[in-house]
């Protein structure tokens, strides 16, 4: 009898049961224990993937996705690669409406996936008819035999996390998390994770991270959408204009607000001190972790779990490119340091 080969089937399989690293040289002098929960292990090199996979295949099982149909969504790249590697492997059309606060990375990988790309302007209000919402939503009803995938008010989105984010990490930290950081953007990220791991230990901390420019922090606060909180920001994939339906705020214990500048600087900190090539939204939850430790806020048992959501390869033409980061403003005295180490031998 032939040996049988040890294989999966197909890159789908691979989906779910990312590592958790512990962080050690960017939080030495922290109080507490720090673990990183390294989602660019997944196949797309996102989070993203567990929300694909798991909204497209209810939607297969409830009779509404056929073969040969065409899946829209509205995406600041993550979800859309997620969603356009799944299409490939089970035959289905792809369309994006996407940010152009997306990096060029990002929008250069979904046309690589053969996704149909449409760029929408970033700095529109979200009932604007050129705003990605509302370009997916017309391209929706203008395709025949389409699903509209909408992240942002999908509870699938929620329940992908809760069946699968929180049980790792509550098994994999043996229960003894004590604090979870996360960053929100469309919320099902840390709301499915939340609801889980609150579930099974109610004193565990759940604090989401917010940009500048976004309402969502002073929502779960007020309960006010207020519109003069919004201005443009430059982090991808998180913070929000509107108020996604797919974050349940009673889950969430606190909100924390980064800066685009320090969120980079930090991401770029990751990856020299950690080897953890890290996205932009990792520089988020860590800077998040750094203010929140200046403040007091863990103890020598705080046993805290960090998502980082996405790989650093999504960012090389912005907080890896010194060319970019120098023309937003963020090097300044810092750029004889970052450039330094490129010497051309002529």
């Amino acid at each position: 009898m032939k040996d049988k080969i040890d294989a999966y089937n197909n890159i789908l399989e691979l989906i779910g049961n990312t590592p958790l690293i512990k962080l050690n040289k960017i939080t030495q002098n922290f109080s507490g224990d720090f673990y990183a929960k390294v989602e660019a292990f997944n196949p797309g090199h996102s989070s993203k993937d567990r929300i694909a996979i798991h909204i497209i295949e209810e939607a297969e099982r409830k009779g509404i996705l056929t073969k040969g149909n065409t899946i829209i969504e509205t995406t600041s790249g993550n979800t859309g690669f997620s969603i356009a590697m799944v299409s490939i492997i089970k035959g289905y059309d792809c369309i994006l409406a996407v940010s152009s606060k997306s990096s060029k990375d990002k929008i250069d990988m979904l046309r690589s996936m053969g996704a149909k790309v449409y760029v929408c302007p970033a700095h529109v209000s979200a009932d604007d008819p050129r705003s990605y919402y509302e370009v997916a939503k017309r391209l929706h009803k203008e395709t025949k035999g389409s699903i509209y995938i909408n992240q942002y008010f999908n509870e699938l989105n929620m329940e992908a996390h809760y069946k699968s984010t929180g049980p790792e990490i509550w098994k994999q930290t043996n229960g003894n998390i004590t604090h979870l950081l996360a960053c929100s953007g469309t919320g099902g990220t840390i709301s499915g994770t939340a609801r889980f791991l609150k579930e099974q230990n109610a004193d565990i901390q759940i604090i989401g991270v917010d940009a500048f420019g976004s309402v969502l922090k002073k929502y779960h606060e007020t309960g006010e959408l207020d519109t003069n909180e919004i201005y443009p920001y430059r982090i991808e994939g998180l913070g929000k204009n509107l108020i996604p339906g797919a974050t349940d705020f009673n889950v969430i214990d606190e909100y924390i607000k980064v800066t685009d500048e320090e969120s980079a600087h930090t991401a770029r900190e990751i990856s020299k001190t950690e080897g953890i090539f890290a996205g932009y939204t990792c520089g988020a939850v860590m800077q998040a972790a750094k203010q929140l430790n200046s403040s007091g806020r863990f103890t020598k048992d705080s046993k805290v779990v960090l998502i980082f959501p996405d790989h650093g390869a999504r960012y090389m033409s912005k907080i890896y490119s010194d060319q970019w980061m120098e023309d937003q403003g963020f090097l300044n005295n810092n750029l004889v340091e970052e450039t330094a180490q490129i010497q051309v031998i002529s």
